[in-house]
């Protein structure tokens, strides 16, 4: 059987965050600087303080999304106790537009990586139609399959991951000197 070439699942982002799944909208996440998350993608956490431009594709302004941003790797990629940990959610977002024409369920909490490599992904869902999604009593431990379960989104449509570790960390570009 040939090995996969798509980095969601060479990242393992399919396997302890999602079920395999086919991409159909399009999706594009800015952060400041015009930054644009792309799979695989490093970015140091002074450059995702402040929540990303998100623009949603498709065709239709009655569709509607779900977007969550999550991190399988808390606190350390070694021992993720806190797997997923919620970093932001916005629902009823509708198609052509971006997540600031949703509803922030969850406010954006900035990563923070302590120890190692994090995968921060971000998980785009197709609503059967406006609906109300709660805020989870937590942000650790948040389970993005039992998530979509509970609402009946059913598979995600669009999947973008980036990583990001401390800047000061040994052995990376950005290392002080």
């Amino acid at each position: 059987m040939p090995r996969s070439t798509n980095p969601l699942v060479i990242s393992r982002v399919v396997g302890d965050v999602l079920e395999p799944f086919t991409s159909c909208v399009g999706i594009r996440i800015v952060y400041e600087g015009n930054t644009e998350v792309v799979n695989c993608s490093e970015l140091k956490p002074s450059q995702i303080i402040h929540q990303p431009r998100v623009e949603v594709g498709g065709d239709d302004l009655r569709t509607l999304y779900t977007l969550i941003l999550v991190d399988p790797d808390a606190p350390s990629p070694g021992d993720p106790n806190m797997r997923e940990y919620l970093h932001w959610m916005v629902t009823n977002i509708p198609a052509t537009t971006g997540a600031t024409y949703g509803e922030e369920v969850v406010a954006y909490e900035n990563p923070r990586p302590i120890v190692g490599i994090h995968r921060l992904v971000f998980v785009l869902f197709r609503q059967m139609g406006r609906q109300t999604i709660y805020a989870p009593g937590w942000r650790q431990n948040f389970n993005t399959r039992d998530f979509a379960e509970l609402y009946n989104l059913g598979s995600p449509v669009a999947a973008v991951f980036f990583n990001c570790k401390r800047e000061n960390s040994p052995g990376g570009s950005s290392r002080r000197r």
